[in-house]
């Protein structure tokens, strides 16, 4: 396997944890991996399924093992996608009884790999299999159904017909993120588009109601890439919301590559759409090219779209000059100036925390002023505790006050509880609620928010 493919798995691996260990203390299950098509490579095949061959049950545990210790976590990864790609079934649900004995992130990583690879040689076994691990289930199901899917749409999509309460609780599949909300049909379509679009097409079609529409804009995402026309033809035969996010999905593949065509055909959307694709396409652009990608801004109306083009603008171009981009920020007409802002502070914080500051103290008081306050406290690291509770009095909103002056209380607390003591018991800020949970915590922890603000993330 190429080292590219290696890096992409180990990329949503790291985003999975979170999710596997919340599965297995009963929470939410993770998110969907990424394809695993490529761990089947010929070359892989014949030099792992060589090594297995030649080893007892006893001889591939040890070599686990060893694989486990060698440096570097792209070498793991690759080892383990060797071995598991020259067993058999047998072999593999072998491993997989040993998954439990594996530290938690090595018990993850082998996982997705192990219940990748198995799915590809026999996935009604590797679902069995799955139903015996109880919550941990939960966590496989989606990395086994996308990687049959990968290999073998149609069955996949059989089986997912004929048995939908198997993936119901499986929540697993992200959309843009955990909990994302993308159904198992959306991953089935996209996977079947890959091979053989039409079919895929065919497939989606025949569904109803919610499934018809998931399946059709995973179809019409996986056209857009290679063909965005057929996949706008294909779009305008849906309506309402399906037709909306799916003009959105061609407009970003589409401004990815040709963002001159991709302008031309979203002025020709119908109103509703126009906005969302039209940001869609902004995002894309704002990766190569933010301050071209800024200038395509004006062309949205003040609303949401307008909103989420602007903080896409802003986080690319607080990767390389964070002023510039909080300068434009504030010139722009924006309803909801949080997102925008804390993605170019907690950028600007750890690269140069006393520009950031500086910008911060020339800002009016305001809802953007409060918001670029809190994220910096959360992000920076440089300024003393006194500097840092004297800053966090200064928003404005009282409920941020409380929870910025809170956190900032509490670290506090870690470097001098005696002095962070004093300062809580005589606060004018915090309530007496807040002031014995500080006390009590130790600065162990802050019952508020996990970190400012909530994101908006990218609803459908």
């Amino acid at each position: 396997m190429k080292n590219t493919a290696t890096i992409g798995i180990a990329a949503l691996l790291a985003g999975a944890a979170g999710g596997y260990l919340a599965g297995k203390a009963g929470g939410p299950s993770p998110e969907e991996v990424a394809k695993t098509e490529s761990m089947s490579d010929t070359k892989s095949q014949r030099r792992a399924g060589s090594a297995a061959s030649s080893e007892s049950g006893k001889g591939r545990e040890k070599k686990v093992d060893d694989i486990l210790r060698e440096p570097g976590q792209m070498a793991r990864m690759q080892s383990l996608l060797d071995l598991y790609a020259g067993m058999d079934a047998a072999q593999l649900e072998s491993e997989a009884g040993k998954l439990d004995g594996l530290p938690m992130a090595e018990r993850i990583m082998a996982s997705f790999l192990l219940f990748g690879r198995w799915a590809e040689v026999d996935p009604t076994g590797a679902l069995a299999y799955s139903n015996t691990m109880g919550m941990g289930g939960m966590f496989v199901r989606p990395t086994i159904l996308q990687s049959w899917a990968s290999v073998d749409p149609e069955n996949a999509a059989r089986y997912f017909g004929e048995n939908p309460r198997e993936f119901a609780q499986m929540g697993g599949f992200g959309g843009r993120g955990p909990g994302g909300g993308e159904s198992g049909v959306s991953v089935i379509a996209a996977e079947w588009a890959k091979l053989d679009p039409e079919a895929a097409l065919a497939w989606a079609n025949g569904l109803e109601g919610r499934d018809k529409g998931g399946a059709l804009n995973s179809v019409i995402s996986e056209m857009a890439s290679k063909d965005p026309v057929k996949a706008a033809q294909v779009a305008a035969t849906l309506t309402g919301d399906d037709q909306a996010r799916a003009y959105g999905e061609i407009a970003g593949k589409w401004a990815s590559t040709d963002f001159a065509a991709a302008e031309a055909w979203i002025q020709g959307l119908p109103a509703e759409s126009r906005d969302r694709a039209m940001s869609e396409a902004i995002e894309s652009m704002a990766a190569t090219d933010p301050q071209g990608a800024a200038a395509k801004v004006a062309s949205i109306p003040v609303g949401r779209d307008r909103d989420r083009a602007i903080e896409d603008v802003a986080e690319s171009w607080a990767r390389k000059d964070p002023a510039g981009a909080a300068a434009w920020v504030t010139q722009q007409e924006i309803e909801d100036p949080d997102d925008a802002i804390r993605s170019v502070i907690s950028t600007w914080a750890t690269q140069d925390s006393a520009g950031a500051l500086a910008f911060i103290q020339q800002q009016p008081a305001g809802e953007l002023r409060d918001e670029a306050t809190s994220t910096y406290i959360w992000s920076n690291r440089d300024s003393t505790p006194q500097q840092t509770i004297q800053l966090a009095e200064s928003i404005s909103d009282e409920g941020a006050r409380s929870r910025t002056v809170g956190m900032a209380a509490m670290r506090w607390m870690q470097e001098d509880k005696e002095a962070a003591t004093t300062y809580i018991q005589q606060s004018t800020v915090l309530d007496d609620e807040a002031k014995q949970r500080l006390i009590e915590s130790e600065g162990r922890g802050w019952g508020g928010r996990g970190g400012p603000g909530g994101g908006r993330g990218r609803g459908n």
